[in-house]
């Protein structure tokens, strides 16, 4: 093998593609490793004795196979078919397929913003650092605004980013957070804030999958994040937990401001 490529490691994970199918196993290229070949022994590819191999491997068929121990002396790497469940097999699949998927939508987004190779190259590699796919880089911008702030990027490119991640990644949950500066100059004030909060967390909901939650930061400042599970419902929870909190607030003749994170 040339020690110029990159492989992966053993017991990994891996996307081939099949080129060619022979009476003892099959060849494959490693999708994610450019210049590394594969073989699939018959042996590995399934359990028990295999009369037609082309029943379980053909041509131009994607898989995933996990690597087995090899020696780096020219040959390619022994894979294994049989050793990846079918369950590891669909969350690996994809695992690869929400990659190509992030890779098109970064190269959309360079061609629009008209970023420069370099740019392009640099930024990627800090997203990769930093979310480790490129695919959790968009759908933690698509989940929550902030983050690509809190984890220390800035420049102009990450509002565009940030909306074609909205507009093309479906996230598991979408999270808002903000700030509430609440006063209350009563004996009491303490205990209406208290209300306050609670009539933002009450709008949680199980069957929903709305979850309400405020945080103490110091007084007169209280924190707010709210996890739902699409863009709509995130949002119409935000303004009814606002609307809420700062109603229970001002009929106690104090007062309250909101800010989105």
């Amino acid at each position: 093998m040339s020690t110029d490529l990159v492989y992966p490691e053993e017991g990994e994970l891996v996307v081939v593609s099949v080129k060619t199918v022979k009476q003892n196993g099959a060849d494959v290229t490693l999708d994610e490793y450019e210049g590394v070949d594969g073989f699939i022994f018959i042996s590995e590819i399934a359990s028990g004795w295999i009369k037609n191999i082309r029943r379980f491997v053909r041509e131009g068929q994607r898989l995933i196979c996990k690597v087995m121990p090899s020696r780096m002396d020219g040959s390619s790497l022994k894979l294994s078919l049989k050793s990846v469940s079918e369950e590891r097999r669909r969350d690996r699949l994809q695992q690869w397929k929400n990659e190509q998927r992030a890779l098109q939508l970064y190269k959309v987004l360079g061609e629009t913003q008209k970023w420069t190779p370099e740019f392009a190259s640099e930024l990627l590699d800090e997203l990769m650092e930093s979310y480790e796919t490129l695919y959790g880089a968009f759908e933690e911008a698509a989940m929550s605004e902030g983050t690509l702030t809190d984890a220390g990027f800035e420049g102009e490119w990450i509002a565009p980013f940030i909306e074609i991640a909205v507009e093309n990644i479906i996230p598991p949950f979408v999270e808002i957070r903000g700030t509430l500066t609440l006063t209350v100059e009563t004996n009491d004030g303490v205990l209406t804030i208290r209300e306050a909060l609670l009539a933002a967390e009450e709008l949680s909901s199980e069957e929903q999958e709305i979850e309400v939650n405020c945080f103490y930061d110091g007084s007169p400042e209280y924190r707010i994040e709210l996890k739902a599970p699409d863009f709509k419902t995130a949002e119409d929870t935000w303004t009814e937990a606002i609307k809420a909190t700062i109603s229970v607030i001002e009929n106690a003749g104090g007062t309250a401001l909101a800010y989105r994170e």
